[in-house]
């Protein structure tokens, strides 16, 4: 064995050691694969993104070397990451048909935004395809999590350029905790049908007829509460992070102004720092809180 080979050797984790880097952050994989399906079609299979991410985890617990001075989170969640995007790579998620409707869905928004100087209503898009606004909806929601990790578009070295080893530094790293903490928060503030459809849809991934039926409402309904509540959420993370973000067009005595405004402070009295914090791990992970 050479010197080289020698001193690499001695840095990399026992067979005990890696057992139990493996063991501390299955939860990890857990978080990293829930936040990939959250932007792909509901019919990717869990298992397959769960089998990847768990393979890559070992293969990053056999080749960590600690002294290079990077926290295993880190290291593990990029080839985590990366496993992730080539297991999708090889599995044909979204059919034509869905790619073909988003793109000129898109593309009529774009046109539209342009002409009229404003993002358009759902009407005016529908009016503008040429289709009903039932059917924009099913459009809309067969494509929602596809848009934003669009794998069709991949070139080589795409899946490397998004999963970069970035370093954040100490305050980055601190406001990205602080965020996902004022993200509970808001939830937690929500009136009690808007955030059982949050959490239901986005965080159990429940089937909007399910929701639908506990609720007793339709899913169209139920549609229309789920854009309520993000579009509560985006104001009421603004309202504390980005005040110039808000949007100011609701009359300050209005009956809706005040409703929102009650919401707002209600999310800010929720918690402080240090319980925001909580939420998440010195490496930004986030924790699963007991219910």
């Amino acid at each position: 064995m050479t010197a080289v080979a020698a001193a690499t050797a001695a840095n990399v984790a026992t067979a005990h050691e890696q057992e139990h880097l493996i063991r501390e952050h299955i939860p990890l994989v857990g978080h990293l694969v829930r936040d990939m399906l959250s932007r792909v079609p509901s019919h990717v299979n869990r298992d397959d993104l769960t089998s990847a991410g768990l393979a890559a985890l070992v293969t990053a617990a056999r080749g960590f070397d600690p002294s290079r001075g990077i926290p295993f989170a880190r290291f593990a969640a990029t080839r985590v990451r990366g496993a992730l995007l080539d297991e999708l790579r090889h599995l044909d998620w979204a059919s034509r048909s869905v790619r073909s409707r988003a793109r000129k869905t898109d593309t009529a928004r774009q046109e539209l935004t342009a002409t009229l100087g404003r993002t358009p209503t759902q009407q005016e898009l529908a009016a503008f395809l040429g289709i009903a606004v039932d059917e924009l909806k099913e459009v809309e929601d067969d494509v929602q999590r596809a848009v934003v990790l669009s794998l069709q578009g991949f070139t080589t070295g795409a899946a490397e350029d998004m999963v970069t080893e970035r370093t954040a530094g100490p305050e980055d790293l601190l406001l990205h905790r602080e965020k996902i903490g004022y993200l509970h928060n808001a939830i937690e503030a929500l009136p009690d049908r808007l955030r059982t459809v949050v959490t239901g849809y986005f965080m159990q991934e429940r089937p909007m007829a399910t929701i639908a039926a506990e609720l007793g409402v339709t899913e169209s309904r139920v549609s229309q509460l789920r854009a309520e509540a993000l579009t509560l959420l985006r104001e009421g993370l603004n309202t504390h992070l980005d005040p110039e973000l808000v949007d100011r067009k609701d009359r300050k005595d209005g009956c809706v102004a005040r409703r929102r405004a009650s919401y707002y402070q209600e999310v800010g009295s929720l918690g402080n720092l240090h319980t925001r914090l909580a939420f998440t791990d010195h490496h930004g992970v986030p924790i699963a809180i007991a219910a």
